[in-house]
């Protein structure tokens, strides 16, 4: 018996095929996103860590845990005794990143998390991993400055200094490319949450806007459009000078 080889002409074979948006999706899900993924791991990990150690709450819900993790200018400046004779030396500067590492709840840590998740996946798949991490980072750390310039009193922590660096970055990466934001969600997204830091009670003013600041700057160049080219030095340098920027002034406002 004689096997027969099925034969498509080239017009079908064209039609058969996927439209474009639809194979960039697909060739899009193939593309590894492991900085999106490690960092959700190690904000969970940290949020599960101190749920596991620190029974003993401060005031208001705040841990011993938070306080030594968290950020505050007072602290910084000046240190902190605790009841149990313990104290924290000032100068802590790890405290810049640590406390965009720590959430007050679960609900904080979901909703920084589903963003983080939401805006890394896209973020890491068109800027690559490297230059999202370095995206991040500049981002934590422009909102920490903010905390430090901005925000009075208490310990501020968690991950949406970061997140909003993130958002704001791909909003103006997305009106550079002539998108109109407000059609992807991202644009009403960060709307919403602005309007959000501005009328709630006990939501970082600082953290929030420095980090959506620290980000935009990053985004204007990282994410330029293809019809208007930056050097590929810039999409590295970009995120590097608001790390060191944001560094140096941190140093400078506590004193």
């Amino acid at each position: 018996m004689q096997a027969t080889v099925g034969s498509h002409c080239l017009d079908c074979a064209k039609a058969g095929r996927p439209d474009t948006a639809t194979r960039v999706r697909h060739a899009a899900a193939t593309v590894l996103t492991p900085v999106t993924y490690t960092l959700i791991a190690l904000n969970v990990a940290v949020f599960v860590w101190m749920a596991a150690t620190s029974t003993n709450s401060l005031s208001g819900g705040v841990t011993k845990a938070h306080a030594r993790l968290g950020l505050s200018k007072q602290i910084l400046r000046l240190g902190v005794s605790y009841s149990d004779g313990t104290y924290d030396s000032p100068h802590e500067w790890w405290r810049l990143v640590t406390s965009g590492f720590i959430h007050f709840g679960v609900f904080h840590l979901l909703m920084n998390m589903l963003l983080l998740y939401q805006l890394g996946m896209l973020l890491e798949r068109a800027i690559g991993s490297t230059r999202l991490a370095l995206l991040y980072t500049a981002s934590l750390l422009a909102g920490s400055l903010g905390v430090l310039l901005v925000d009075s009193g208490g310990i501020t922590g968690g991950a949406s200094g970061a997140v909003f660096g993130l958002m704001a970055g791909a909003a103006v990466g997305l009106h550079r490319r002539g998108v109109n934001v407000f059609s992807t969600g991202i644009g009403t997204t960060l709307l919403i949450n602005l309007l959000l830091t501005f009328t709630i009670s006990g939501i970082s003013i600082g953290g929030h806007v420095g980090g959506a600041l620290g980000g935009a700057a990053c985004g204007f160049v990282m994410l330029a459009p293809s019809w208007k080219p930056l050097p590929k030095w810039a999409g590295w340098a970009a995120p590097t000078a608001v790390i060191v920027v944001s560094l140096v002034a941190s140093v400078l406002v506590v004193g």
